[in-house]
C-alpha cells in the first residue's frame, strides 16, 4: 500500500514564495515495502550530509546550521515515519521548519541548497498525479470513487449526498407518467433529474473544492448530459459510458485510467500545437534566458519544464537576466525551477514533463502572452 500526501497547488504556491537564508530541498526514491526502506533512509542521510557540507562551505552561521541539522536528523531517526512510504519522498527543510511529501511518482535523487526551495520535481506530482475521482451516477444510485496511482480504489463518504433521484426530489419514483402539477412524462423526468443533479452537485462541492484532481463521469444518458449542463463541477470530456450501479470500485478505476492517460497526452499535444503556432508569431521560446525575462515580467502564459534536469545559476529579481553556473552550491539554484516559480506567481500554467515531451528536447518551452 502507498501512503501519499501529494501537495496541492496551494502547497506549491506557499513553498514557492518562501525565502530564507537556508533552504534545503531533498528528493529521493522510496518504497512502500517496509522491510526494504532502510536503503532509502541511508540515502536520505547521505543527501542531508551533502546539504550540510555545502552550507558549511558557504560559511553558514553555525547556530542556524545546527538547527537545520537537528531537523534533518530527527526525520532520519523517525522509525514510524519511514514505515509508511510511497515511491518517492520530497523534503523541504529550513532551520525553523520541515515539510515532507510522499509521492506516487518515481523521482531520482536530488539535493539542492539555496535561499529558496527547488520545486520543479514537485510540479510533476500535481501536473500528472495519476489520480482521479469517478462520479458514478444514475437515476438509481450515486457514489464518488477515489482513484490513485497504486492504492485500491475506494468510495468516498460524502455528507448529504442523495441516495437516488426519487428520494432527492421527495418522490417514490420519477418515472410516474401521471400529471403532478406541470411535471409529467419525459419532460417531468428530466426536470426531476436536474433537481437531483443539483443536490449531488451541492454535496460534492465541499469535497472537490480546491482539488486539482480530474473528475470522470460514469453515467448513461440522459443523466450524463443533464449533469454536464447543470453542474459547475469540471468533469473530463470523456466519460465511462453505461450504468455502473453494481460496478466495483476497482473496475471503475480500471476504466478511468485510459481516460486519464488520454487526458494527460492531450494536454501535452495541445501545448505542442499551440507552441508551433505561437513560434511563428514570436510568442514562443525554448531559450532559458528569454524565458527568464518573460517570467520576470509576467509574460509566460504556459510553460513546459523538464523535471529531471537542473540548470544551475541565478535569475536577477528585477531584469530577469540569467547567470549560469557550472555546478550547484549554496549561492545558486535551479534556473528553470525559478522560471517556473515566477510563471506560477503571475498566473501562468506550468506542466512538469519529461524532456522528450518538450519541443526540441530542451529544458523548457514557453508560450508567451505577447511578443518580446
Amino acid at each position: 500500500m502507498l501512503y501519499l500526501d501529494t501537495p496541492t497547488s496551494r502547497d506549491l504556491a506557499s513553498l514557492n514564495e518562501l525565502r530564507a537564508e537556508v533552504c534545503v530541498s531533498i528528493y529521493l526514491p522510496t518504497t512502500p515495502i517496509t522491510q526494504d526502506i532502510q536503503t532509502a533512509r541511508i540515502t536520505f542521510s547521505n543527501l542531508a550530509k551533502e546539504a550540510i557540507r555545502q552550507l558549511e562551505d558557504a560559511g553558514t552561521d553555525k547556530r542556524r546550521l545546527a538547527a537545520l541539522q537537528e531537523n534533518l536528523d530527527d526525520l532520519a531517526d523517525d522509525d514510524e515515519f519511514w514505515r509508511f512510504q510511497a515511491h518517492s519522498l520530497a523534503v523541504f527543510a529550513t532551520p525553523d521548519s520541515l515539510r515532507t511529501y510522499r509521492l506516487a511518482n518515481n523521482l531520482g535523487e536530488i539535493v539542492e541548497v539555496s535561499d529558496r526551495f527547488h520545486l520543479k520535481p514537485l510540479i510533476r506530482a500535481i501536473t500528472f498525479p495519476h489520480a482521479a475521482y469517478v462520479l458514478a451516477i444514475s437515476e438509481n444510485a450515486v457514489r464518488l470513487v477515489e482513484v490513485s496511482a497504486d492504492l485500491p480504489a475506494a468510495t468516498v463518504r460524502v455528507p448529504d449526498l442523495p441516495k437516488d433521484a426519487a428520494s432527492a426530489v421527495g418522490k417514490s419514483t420519477i418515472n410516474d407518467r401521471s400529471p403532478s402539477g406541470r411535471l409529467q412524462g419525459s419532460e417531468g423526468q428530466k426536470t426531476r433529474l436536474a433537481q437531483y443533479v443539483r443536490k449531488v452537485d451541492a454535496a460534492l462541492r465541499p469535497i472537490l473544492a480546491g482539488s486539482d484532481i480530474p473528475v470522470i463521469l460514469a453515467a448513461t444518458q440522459p443523466v450524463e448530459a443533464i449533469f454536464r449542463s447543470v453542474s459547475a463541477i469540471g468533469v473530463l470530456p470523456q466519460a465511462i459510458s453505461g450504468s455502473h450501479d453494481r460496478t466495483t470500485d476497482a473496475d471503475l478505476a480500471a476504466a478511468a485510467r485510459p481516460i486519464l492517460d488520454a487526458h494527460y497526452a492531450k494536454q501535452i499535444e495541445d501545448f505542442r500545437t499551440l507552441f508551433s503556432t505561437r513560434e511563428g508569431q514570436g510568442r514562443a521560446t525554448t531559450d532559458i534566458a528569454v524565458a527568464a525575462r518573460a517570467a520576470t515580467f509576467g509574460n509566460i502564459d504556459q510553460l513546459l519544464v523538464d523535471i529531471d534536469n537542473v540548470v544551475n545559476g541565478t535569475v536577477d529579481e528585477e531584469t530577469g537576466a540569467v547567470t549560469f553556473d557550472a555546478e550547484g552550491d549554496a549561492h545558486n539554484y535551479g534556473v528553470v525551477d525559478e522560471i517556473a516559480g515566477r510563471a506560477l506567481r503571475s498566473g501562468g500554467k506550468v506542466l512538469g514533463v519529461r524532456k522528450d515531451d518538450i519541443p526540441g528536447g530542451q529544458s523548457l518551452a514557453a508560450i508567451l502572452r505577447s511578443p518580446l
